[in-house]
């Protein structure tokens, strides 16, 4: 059995083979190296999500990491002023839609946070904040991952994300890791 955690690059599809035929040319997680046959992901990062990803050949650490409410911390760089009100809105639960019907999330953790400095100059930029307003950077901590769940959240409270990172998986962390990044799980 074999696991690893990657610091996945934005514009990367979270797969390693492409069966989709108008998406030939994106970009496949096996390009980040010489993995074991069998090698899958542990959940999914969207296309223009970035951050950590677990990478497994064992099916149970697969099933422990996505179905036993283990914390996974995104850090999403939002479209607008974020004030507490905000953070208090999304922390307690909002509807939201999953494939076309409506989903309550459960509470989570939310803060306000500083833009985070060490974090790699993304490969395709921000819009500029002089030309188009501020931005501001929300901590959001899920036991649960639906399809797109974070950038659903901060659109129903009128902050659309304009960058997510998953920061964290239990106590796994991109620190210190560069994109495209592969490490051995102990």
């Amino acid at each position: 059995m074999a696991n690893f955690k990657i610091f996945k690059p934005y514009g990367m599809l979270s797969q390693f083979v492409n069966n989709q035929s108008r998406r030939r040319n994106k970009r496949l997680l096996g390009e980040l190296g010489d993995f074991p046959e069998g090698t899958m992901s542990v959940g999914r990062l969207d296309q223009d999500s970035e951050g950590l990803l677990f990478l497994t050949t064992d099916g149970k650490f697969s099933h422990q990491i996505t179905s036993t409410g283990i914390e996974k911390e995104y850090w999403a760089q939002v479209d607008g002023v974020a004030t507490q009100n905000h953070a208090d809105q999304l922390s307690k639960g909002v509807e939201i839609s999953i494939y076309g019907k409506p989903y309550q999330t459960r509470p989570c953790k939310v803060q306000l946070i500083k833009p985070p400095e060490d974090l790699p100059k993304r490969a395709k930029d921000i819009r500029n904040e002089d030309d188009h307003g501020k931005t501001s950077w929300l901590s959001i901590t899920l036991t649960e991952g639906k399809y797109r769940q974070v950038r659903k959240m901060t659109a129903k409270v009128e902050l659309p994300t304009l960058r997510l990172i998953r920061y964290r998986i239990g106590e796994e962390t991109i620190e210190d890791m560069k994109v495209g990044e592969v490490r051995i799980l102990k």
